[in-house]
């Protein structure tokens, strides 16, 4: 991810994946939505998952494959340009996995957009497996779209943080709400029980915690109000039992999350922190993970 330690981030291709579901379909229009008021261009990818199996596939087989991908990618492209003719679009058509060519595409400064689920698993879930991966191991910003664009328009972007860690999350969060003329509210969820769950006499120290959690918040808004002069900036540290809970009630009232993505325990494959996961399962409006620097710690608002 290309940015600048002291002003906005920069921002690439908008790259987004199609394999033909209604999910992907309104990842695809939100993704040109995005090119368009970055006026940067789009690239839609189809990802066949055949480099690997060519040995066992006979070429009759690939070729209705490829065709297939060619089709889905021409019939993708002309839905954007039907709606936004103003964006540059191409398209690829990859033999890797959807998600190995997704990062591919974007490179090391695009971002990824990516449907909430795609033609396969089941219906229930609210995570496809691609989306998944890509979220849980990527290292550019990645936007899970969960909506269908028929939300009435909410003019605020909502940025979620843990402390001063969450600086480049937040300038992410304050380019978004710029591009889309849009207020930014800056979130911190404190979660009592994660202070005082089974040492009683911490109670005493709560409300200095609290007083050490807005004073970081404050100084992040002050950065922030610095570079983006003409931004409308307001700050809200709120207590609760779930922090998921809070964030994904305020993403109702939101037409984007910002939040610094966080992987949790690696058993079988990828996985996301427990705060993450949950609000991108349920949350109201797209989530924009913002890829954290490697080796950074992940803030309290993540582990609770």
């Amino acid at each position: 991810m290309t940015s600048n330690a002291s002003g906005p981030p920069r921002h690439g291709v908008v790259v987004v994946g199609t394999d033909g579901s209604a999910a992907a379909g309104s990842a695809l229009l939100w993704a040109a939505a995005e090119a368009a008021r970055r006026e940067g261009p789009l690239r839609i990818v189809h990802g066949t998952d055949t480099e690997n199996r060519a040995a066992h596939l006979s070429v009759g087989t690939l070729d209705r494959i490829g065709k297939a991908g060619r089709e889905l990618l021409e019939r993708a492209a002309a839905e954007v340009t039907r709606h936004y003719p103003g964006v540059e679009v191409t398209t690829e058509l990859s033999r890797s996995k959807p998600a190995a060519a997704l990062r591919s595409a974007a490179g090391t400064d695009g971002t990824i957009v990516v449907g909430s689920r795609g033609l396969g698993g089941f219906s229930a879930l609210l995570l496809g497996s691609v989306g998944l991966q890509v979220a849980a191991e990527g290292e550019v910003p990645v936007v899970v779209v969960r909506d269908d664009g028929q939300r009435a328009r909410a003019g605020v972007v909502l940025a979620a943080l843990g402390g001063a860690a969450d600086l480049e999350c937040v300038r992410h969060a304050a380019r978004a709400a710029e591009l889309r003329k849009a207020s930014l509210r800056m979130l911190s969820v404190w979660n009592v029980f994660q202070y005082v769950g089974l040492v009683t006499p911490l109670m005493d120290d709560v409300d200095e915690i609290a007083h050490r959690r807005s004073s970081e918040i404050s100084t992040v808004a002050d950065r922030i109000r610095e570079e983006f002069p003409g931004l409308t900036v307001t700050t809200d540290v709120e207590k609760g039992n779930s922090t998921a809970g809070v964030l994904v009630e305020a993403s109702r009232d939101a037409d984007l999350v910002v939040m610094a993505g966080g992987r949790g325990p690696r058993l079988f494959g990828p996985s996301l922190a427990r705060v993450t996961h949950a609000v991108l399962h349920h949350a109201h409006c797209p989530v924009l993970l913002v890829p954290r620097a490697r080796g950074a710690a992940e803030p309290e608002q993540e582990k609770s």
